[in-house]
């Protein structure tokens, strides 16, 4: 865990060092993908070698199908009613007619 810390640090402090650098920002960005990629990759080779998920992939593709759109849902329902909560209050009490 220390050693996920003292990375993080690092990068925030490298993060300081080269924000007024347009170039290393977009190399920077440019290298994010690819870790990313490489993850996802190596995350596809792990599922490739577990016989058990192999075995099972129709019915995991279905679950996670219903978990995601079980996610989506109330994530759209949450905004949905912060908005209403918080913010159509505003308009309603005529808050924002400051012309």
């Amino acid at each position: 865990m220390i050693t996920v810390l003292l990375v993080m640090i690092a990068g925030i402090i490298a993060g300081v060092f080269i924000h007024q650098k347009p170039k290393l920002i977009k190399l920077n960005d440019r290298l994010i993908s690819l870790a990313i990629y490489l993850l996802l990759f190596l995350l596809g080779i792990s599922v490739g070698l577990n016989k058990t998920i192999i075995q099972n992939i129709g019915t995991l593709g279905f679950q996670a199908l219903i978990i995601t759109l079980g996610a989506i849902s109330g994530s759209v329902l949450m905004s949905w009613l912060i908005w209403r909560v918080f913010f159509r209050s505003e308009q309603i009490n005529g808050l924002d007619d400051e012309e």
